[in-house]
């Protein structure tokens, strides 16, 4: 596999040594780049010059832009070799300084966003910052930058303190929040409900505007909300939504895999990187919309993305890559996009059906006539409309794909960021195990346990994890993100297949982190480790984005890990974080959907089923179709030494389900139809 283009040219700055792609991507600017370092911040203090920290992505396409305009420009790098010590960060790398710094940029009132360019004193206070900026415009900038520090430096430095004390505030303090959660009931659900229905796109499904972004946590707080009340209307916004992503340009119907948004309101035209945390949470949902619908079509959907998983993400170690580049040969979606022309011979005698079915034509929905495969109806209803066996029809698309696929070999590839980062694996790896347990498909499994293998002999020593692994080499501390992630995926894991080594290593994790992260007076966790660089303010991670919050995550975790272990401490504190985030919960949850599921959870208890007996697994996989998401699967074949399986024991050599609640079980049964019914 190929990774994001390096542009070879003149000397190599100090970036070549780094492990990220975006980095190495700017190695040969003539910018005298630094990456973010010890010698880079020793480097503006001594020589008393402001910083310029310019952050962005391997897949960014404006960070791209800049680069060629800006950063390729001798002209332009000879200003800011002269004036600023130049550093790069990857975000993906370091989230941390990207938070700080994006923060910094919004309290100056401005829109975030990426390539984030942010000017610092020397001792690293954010003064003034903005996204991309075009050549012209930032040489400007740069020049008056420059002349007002050393003109007038006492103005620079009140307003870069200020803007860190502002920076630097406790989200507690900022958000005003304290425990008032001790009643978590339906009536705070529909409040939540009301508040994200009020803004859905009835017609094409997600939030009513455009670009849209997948928010795949959203709507699984959407389906554990339609399952705790049966609301329709719930159920079926999220039936438009997966079907209406699902046929939209914004998946790739030839290959499988979601971009990373579409910058309409219909799903059709995607910004057309490909990230690897969207996916698998997407994995997730679409494999939890299927066991509460049954809808074949979510089937088709997941079992083509780990198929594009498998043969474009993975590392020869189980490990996945981070990203795949929105451009090739400096055309975005040049990859991914055919003319009408193209399809008639590639397709030869099915060509008419499959114009058809993708919506080709000759003018095009994209650029000059080029065409982004998507679809309008179902496979049923086209089928119909032609006269023939959806069978045959399912078939004809099936080799229509491969071709496709085939022709994308003799196309220059867009860039592929190698990088493995292991909270992005953990969402992945829980990923793959929600599709196991929806699908029983086995090779979801394997690819889960290498995966899991991975993370926990090349990113980890114990319990501790590091972010990111390129070439044999694992660096930089775990973020609390990544702990997060990988101890739900752990979770996960050891309920799909009762191996308790996964169980112990997530436990194991959980103890670093409250040791090492949690804030004892404010009952959250910080962003970072207590023993990993110092920077100039400590963050703690609350609200929901893209990717859920990592303290949202790591109450989930707490919750659950204490009710498998029996473990109070756990528990509490999982309820006092909660607490914390109640009354926002309640008023405003499009940001805070994950602290929302965990409500769900405590809104009507999560049910113990203890599976004991030589077909434990096998019962565990069957057990797995129905949709119950409120509930912790533990079990073994002969005994275990947790609390929850302690006493419990199969009755007359027959596998046996217990459902508990709250450690009062009900009637032990063999029969898996009785112990739903004990769980409705």
């Amino acid at each position: 596999m190929n990774q994001a283009p390096i542009h070879k040219e003149g000397k190599a700055n100090r970036l070549i040594d780094a492990t990220s792609p975006y980095l190495l991507q700017h190695a040969y600017n003539p910018v005298n780049w630094y990456p973010w370092s010890e010698e880079a911040l020793d480097k503006a203090r001594k020589e008393d010059k402001p910083i310029l920290v310019s952050i962005g992505y391997s897949s960014c396409h404006w960070c791209h832009v800049m680069e060629r305009e800006s950063f390729e420009n001798d002209s332009i790098a000879a200003i800011m070799n002269e004036h600023f010590i130049a550093i790069k960060v990857d975000r993906e790398e370091r989230p941390d300084v990207d938070q700080i710094y994006m923060d910094a940029l919004q309290a100056m009132g401005q829109n975030g966003g990426w390539p984030l360019n942010v000017f610092l004193t020397s001792d690293q206070k954010p003064f003034y910052g903005g996204t991309y900026f075009p050549p012209q415009a930032w040489a400007k900038l740069l020049q008056q930058v420059a002349t007002v520090y050393n003109e007038k430096r006492g103005e620079i430095e009140e307003s870069a303190e200020q803007l860190t004390n502002a920076i630097a505030t406790s989200e507690v303090i900022k958000y005003r929040l304290k425990n008032e959660g001790s009643e978590y009931n339906v009536n705070g659900m529909d409040k939540m409900y009301e508040s994200i229905a009020a803004r859905f796109d009835k017609k094409r499904g997600g939030l009513n505007r455009s670009p849209k972004f997948p928010m795949p946590g959203q709507w699984l707080f959407l389906l554990r909300y339609y399952h705790l009340t049966d609301n329709q209307e719930a159920l079926r916004h999220i039936e438009v939504t997966l079907h209406e992503i699902a046929y939209g340009g914004i998946y790739d119907q030839a290959g499988g895999g979601f971009a990373r948004y579409s910058v309409d309101a219909n799903w059709l035209v995607p910004h057309f990187e490909k990230m690897l945390y969207d996916n698998g949470q997407l994995v997730s949902l679409y494999s939890e919309a299927y066991t509460a619908t049954g809808n074949e079509l979510y089937k088709q959907v997941v079992s083509q993305t780990i198929e594009w998983l498998e043969r474009e993400m993975t590392n020869s170690m189980g490990g996945f890559y981070s990203a795949l580049d929105a451009d090739s040969e400096g055309e975005e979606g040049k990859f991914y996009v055919w003319t009408k022309a193209e399809i008639e011979k590639i397709t030869g005698d099915d060509s008419d059906l499959i114009k058809d079915y993708y919506n080709i034509t000759e003018e095009g929905n994209w650029e000059e006539g080029k065409n982004i495969l998507h679809r309008r109806i179902s496979d049923h209803e086209f089928a119909a409309q032609r006269g023939i066996d959806v069978a045959i029809l399912n078939e004809k698309i099936a080799k229509a794909n491969n071709l496709f696929l085939k022709e994308r070999t003799q196309r220059v590839r867009p860039g592929l960021d190698d990088k493995a980062l292991s909270g992005w694996n953990g969402l992945m790896l829980k990923g793959l195990v929600d599709a196991y347990i929806a699908f029983g498909e086995e090779k979801f499994l394997t690819m889960a346990l290498n995966n899991a293998s991975f993370i926990t002999s090349e990113m980890s020593d114990g319990e501790r994890l590091f972010r990111s692994y390129k070439e044999g080499k694992a660096t930089i501390d775990g973020y609390l993100e990544d702990y997060a992630h990988v101890i739900d995926a752990f979770i996960a894991l050891y309920q799909a297949t009762f191996d308790e080594k996964w169980l112990n290593k997530a436990k194991t994790m959980t103890d670093y982190t409250l040791k090492h992260f949690f804030d004892n007076g404010e009952k959250l966790f910080f962003y970072t480790d207590d023993s990993s660089e110092k920077l100039i303010v400590r963050k703690k991670e609350i609200f929901d984005n893209v990717i859920p919050a990592s303290n949202s995550q790591m109450a989930l975790n707490l919750h659950l890990l204490g009710i498998i272990y029996d473990n109070d401490d756990y528990k509490s504190k999982s309820k006092a974080m909660i607490g914390k985030m109640t009354s926002l919960l309640e008023g405003e949850p499009t940001y805070l959907y994950n602290w929302g599921i965990l409500y769900s959870y405590l809104a009507s208890s999560t049910a113990e089923v203890a599976i004991v007996g030589s077909n434990a697994n096998n019962i565990r996989i069957r057990f797995g179709k129905r949709y119950y998401p409120n509930k912790v699967v533990i079990g073994t074949k002969q005994s275990s030494n947790l609390p929850l399986l302690k006493g419990k024991e199969a009755i007359n050599d027959q596998t046996t389900i217990y459902v508990c609640y709250n450690k009062t079980c009900k009637l032990p049964v063999t029969d898996i139809d009785q112990a739903y019914e004990q769980l409705k």
